[in-house]
């Protein structure tokens, strides 16, 4: 299943007892940085943290984390990969220290790694890109369920929607 197929597994937990381990799953990836910038199409992540946080909703309530290369590696393997059905994800960030945060919806394709900086394509679906930004955090759909009703992208415009009534 894509990325996740490369990740290794270093918790799980259903409930208090531990159960085996699926073969698949589908699993939300959050990548985390000092900051972000962006031009043409494409935003890089600078500071990058050394790991890619992965979880799965339940029944399975998997967590791990692989390295951003092996996230990177990882991202045409399987069926429905990413490469395949480039993932949707929310951008959220802080323009400074004194301000609420705020997010930016995009579809991301081409990940290139150098070092501690992780640069994507993108295509803004909603929002604006800032040029540059401080601390950040990149929300990564599942693979195959990018507009899905569980989906970061899916409750977050249930919430919008919510909010006009």
């Amino acid at each position: 299943m894509g990325v996740a197929a490369k990740t290794t597994i270093k918790e799980i937990r259903v409930s208090s007892q531990p159960t085996a381990q699926p073969d698949e799953f589908e699993a939300l990836y959050v990548q985390s940085a000092q900051g972000v910038t962006s031009a043409n199409g494409s935003m890089t992540l600078q500071g990058l943290a050394p790991s890619t946080l992965m979880f799965s909703d339940r029944p399975e309530r998997i967590v791990g984390h692989l390295t951003s290369a092996q996230f990177v590696e990882g991202w045409g393997d399987g069926d429905n990969s990413f490469l395949e059905d480039p993932p949707n994800a929310v951008l959220s960030f802080l323009a400074s220290q004194d301000e609420t945060p705020e997010d930016v919806v995009v579809t991301l394709t081409n990940p290139s790694l150098d070092g501690e900086a992780l640069t994507y394509n993108v295509d803004v679906l909603e929002g604006e890109m800032p040029n540059a930004t401080g601390p950040c955090s990149l929300f990564i759909d599942p693979v195959g369920r990018p507009l899905s009703p569980v989906s970061v992208c899916g409750v977050r415009r249930r919430s919008r929607r919510r909010g006009r009534r």
